[in-house]
């Protein structure tokens, strides 16, 4: 990520993602990108003309990365947090995406009906990392990173809701939770492909996106998954060309 010609707000940052294609307006403190959602849109493999929600959006980074990379999908972003749906509002202007994607201020235990109206054929979703430990004293990390009253299963189980039958949910999340998000999957889902995301290599993935098939009964795949890292600390060709080029996992 790069930093763009400041905001005339004070206390909000313009930056970059994938190499100058996706423009970003973000917090200067408290909530912000990191290469999670990136690697998200990278993962999704939507059509044109098909619909995908994004349940979590923050800023919007992954919605905009996507429909970098895939022309002509109509695409939405949920977000809970007022103060971040309305940085991604002003990321549609930044990124010329106001015919074909909103935000929608709104609650994963209390959808909006505009939400519930029509089923989507993707939902992508980058969920609270943290069901225990330390929570942030900032409140706009807390409720973005730490699991509150909707727990991950019950997060799993409302994007699943949400999605045609056939359709595919995109999950990024800490590999050491590979389990607890199995758990909600398996019972109504196949299909499902598992990419690891590794530091470096010969280290333990610490990320891990999955890609679900709603109603399908094929079983699981585990992908050879991403490195990230060379041993030198540079990104790897292939990270490189997802995070920079915005090239597909």
């Amino acid at each position: 990520m790069s930093a763009q010609a400041p905001s005339d707000q004070p206390d909000v940052t313009d930056d970059t993602l994938l190499g100058g294609r996706v423009l970003i307006r973000q917090p200067k403190e408290g909530y912000r990108v990191a290469i999670d959602p990136v690697l998200l849109a990278a993962a999704v493999k939507a059509k044109a003309a098909e619909r995908v929600l994004d349940v979590g959006c923050g800023t919007g980074a992954a919605m905009f990365c996507l429909a970098a990379r895939i022309a002509n999908i109509d695409i939405s972003g949920l977000e809970i947090q007022p103060s971040l749906a309305a940085l991604a509002t002003e990321g549609l202007k930044l990124n010329n995406l106001e015919t074909r994607a909103r935000i929608i201020v709104g609650d994963l235990a209390a959808l909006p009906d505009i939400i519930c109206a029509y089923p989507f054929d993707v939902v992508m979703t980058n969920p609270p990392f943290g069901a225990d430990g330390t929570v942030s004293p900032k409140a706009s990390v807390a409720t973005a990173h730490h699991e509150s009253d909707v727990d991950l299963a019950q997060w799993i189980h409302a994007c699943l809701k949400l999605l045609r039958p056939k359709g595919r949910l995109v999950i990024i999340h800490r590999a050491d939770r590979l389990g607890a998000i199995m758990a909600p999957l398996t019972p109504s889902c196949g299909d499902i492909q598992i990419y690891p995301i590794f530091p470096k290599a010969g280290q333990p993935a610490k990320r891990v996106i999955i890609d679900a098939g709603k109603d399908r009964k094929t079983g699981e795949t585990l992908h050879a998954g991403l490195v990230l890292q060379s041993e030198n600390g540079d990104y790897t060709a292939r990270a490189e060309a997802i995070l920079r080029r915005a090239e597909a996992i």
